[in-house]
């Protein structure tokens, strides 16, 4: 996928506090017990940005915007922000100065709903990612996409509707719906009387019937219905 230019905004939450966190010693995860949440090394404002597949948080001074630090987060979850295990509030991210130089900080919220929506900002992110891959992937090898399989399964049918059939110039004969294992009715019992041919030596006989037909035109052939088609830089990385 290409990287885009444009960079939008995911989160913005004004409140954001910053911990030095001791090296983790042990696999068993972080915990925020041990980084004197009384005493943040620094407070601020955040931000989550995106640009292409990446997410970058952003630690911004409140009023003038200064950036204090950035963590670039290319998967969620993974190395780059991760929670700690004993409290939903607290997490571990991996900043970058720019130059190579990575440090790991804690970072905590006071609201519960602030952490929820950092979280959330973030996963909901990647999984766009995620289907814009598949998207350019479907592009690429179109014949390995699901098919549509437009057959008849066993035991399905069909209704067909028929408003008029054509009998006669004039006439018409309206059907019902057909459902289920029903055939097209008889259509001799549903025409008109055809007059005798002692009815039909009359022009007044036959104009009463058949008001279009006048002396000495023959009687219209009923024709064979057609059958229809189918249709940074800050004290953590020292001086």
């Amino acid at each position: 996928m290409e990287e885009s230019g444009y960079e939008s905004v995911l989160c913005v939450k004004p409140d954001v506090h910053v911990y030095r966190i001791p090296p983790r010693a042990t696999n068993r995860g972080y915990r925020a017990a041990e980084w004197q949440l009384d005493q943040p090394s620094w407070s601020g404002r955040l931000r989550i940005t995106a640009k292409g597949q990446m997410a970058y948080i952003k630690l911004e001074d409140r009023t003038s915007g200064e950036l204090f630090a950035q963590a670039p987060v290319d998967q969620f979850p993974g190395t780059a922000v991760e929670s700690v295990t004993d409290s939903s509030r607290y997490f571990v991210i991996r900043i970058e100065d720019g130059n190579g130089r990575r440090a790991f900080i804690g970072i905590g919220f006071g609201d519960r709903g602030d952490a929820f929506d950092f979280n959330v900002a973030l996963q909901d992110h990647f999984k766009w990612v995620k289907q814009q891959c598949e998207f350019a992937k479907q592009a690429q090898n179109p014949d390995q996409g699901p098919k549509l399989d437009l057959g008849f399964k066993e035991g399905q049918t069909i209704k067909l509707n028929i408003a008029e059939v054509l009998l006669y110039p004039g006439h018409s004969l309206s059907l019902p719906p057909l459902t289920s294992g029903e055939t097209l009715p008889n259509l001799q019992d549903q025409l008109p009387a055809r007059p005798s041919r002692a009815q039909a030596g009359s022009s007044s006989d036959l104009s009463t019937i058949f008001p279009h037909v006048t002396s000495g035109k023959e009687l219209p052939c009923l024709g064979q219905r057609k059958e229809d088609e189918a249709l940074l830089s800050w004290p953590v990385f020292g001086a």
